[in-house]
């Protein structure tokens, strides 16, 4: 996904000077081939930190705000790190048997007043009633 934003700008002629990438993956194997794809078409990794980690667990880019975020976080994980103190619940603790809600939630926190996203999500994840969802 990133890559492909990043062919996008260059074929539209568009400054990729103020471009960053950021992100943050569990699996310390996926982790390893995000940042071995970036820096084979030459777009800095540092945004995806110094390890893998749980983006619930420790958000690594805590207090970061971003104008435009694409996402395409993995669907209906049952068994997640939900602390309910989290800042980024601001629309209400998500339920702990899915994380889908939570994923939304923290994209948004992400996003700085007038940012925007584009997320791909599991069908049904904004209207689902079921585990105190919706």
């Amino acid at each position: 996904m990133f890559v492909q934003a990043e062919k996008f700008l260059e074929a539209t002629k568009r400054d990729r000077s103020n471009i960053a990438v950021y992100g943050q993956e569990l699996n310390e194997r996926t982790w390893r081939m995000a940042k071995m794809n970036l820096a084979i078409h030459a777009i800095s990794s540092s945004g995806l930190g110094e390890r893998w980690g749980d983006t619930f667990a420790r958000d690594i880019h805590a207090g970061t705000k971003m104008d435009y975020i694409m996402a395409n976080p993995p669907f209906n994980i049952k068994d997640w790190i939900c602390n309910e103190e989290d800042a980024r619940w601001r629309y209400g603790v998500p339920p702990a048997k899915n994380a889908n809600f939570a994923w939304m939630q923290h994209i948004i926190s992400k996003l700085k007043d007038h940012g925007e996203a584009g997320v791909v999500m599991a069908n049904g994840t904004m209207t689902s009633q079921s585990s105190g969802e919706g």
